[in-house]
């Protein structure tokens, strides 16, 4: 069933594998930087560019090993769209410095590349958003997130709102409104994954839900939908 917006009185302003590798282990024919020069940036999976932008790691964390974890637990996609070094280093148990050099990588990507409005992805039902938020599936932790839409079921905005158990004393609406009123958006669906596989609401999503219906009602901001995603499956609770 295709989503329906009410009509607005006011707008407020790859299920993928990483393999674990040390890059000092690594020939010098495979080591990020290196084959980057010799093959070229096409060459070099997302995480062998990930830690050639991230350069070194910590004393607890070689850095290919960083790379490969941030992208294990947080999302190729949602990651890519985080705009708050805080949340990443918060969320992620990352250096502030480190949060700040993924954040400006992407950031210079969305400047330089990011396509016009008309090109944004639409998503009027439950499929297209199961669709974009499909890689949510594969992830170890549970991840707790928003999408968020203009009026003309535009996805305006993408984030992670919380990583780890998903209760509904953890997710405040502070926090999933906070994007509505930053973009402007209209309206939003939120989701979360199950790494058990298992899709079944639990009373916690109905605590949640509830909670965020009834914010929104105040906000004048709906909620479309809210996913529960598994491997290549989902349910909406809505």
């Amino acid at each position: 069933m295709p989503y329906r917006l009410k009509q607005p009185t006011n707008t407020t302003g790859h299920g993928r594998a990483y393999e674990i590798k040390h890059v000092r282990d690594m020939a010098e024919g495979e080591k990020p930087r290196e084959k980057m020069i010799s093959e070229g940036a096409g060459a070099l999976s997302l995480a062998e560019l990930l830690a050639v932008v991230l350069g070194v790691g910590t004393k607890k964390e070689e850095v290919f090993s960083m790379a490969s974890r941030l992208l294990r637990e947080y999302g190729e996609k949602a990651i890519a769209a985080q705009k708050n070094p805080l949340s990443i280093a918060k969320e992620l148990n990352l250096p502030q410095t480190k949060a700040c050099q993924i954040v400006a990588c992407f950031e210079l990507g969305r400047r330089l590349f990011q396509k016009k409005p008309g090109g944004l992805i639409s998503i009027r039902n439950a499929s297209q958003a199961f669709t974009y938020l499909k890689d949510m599936g594969s992830l170890k932790k549970e991840q707790f997130r928003g999408l968020y839409l203009n009026n003309h079921y535009q996805l305006i905005h993408d984030e992670v709102i919380s990583i780890g158990t998903v209760d509904a004393s953890l997710v405040q609406a502070r926090e999933v409104f906070r994007p509505a009123l930053e973009y402007g958006a209209s309206a939003i669906i939120i989701a979360h994954n199950h790494p058990s596989g298992v899709l079944k609401s639990s009373r916690a999503d109905a605590e949640i839900t509830d909670h965020l219906l009834a914010a929104a009602k105040i906000l004048d901001v709906e909620i479309l939908d809210h996913l529960i995603i598994g491997a290549n499956k989902y349910i909406s609770i809505i």
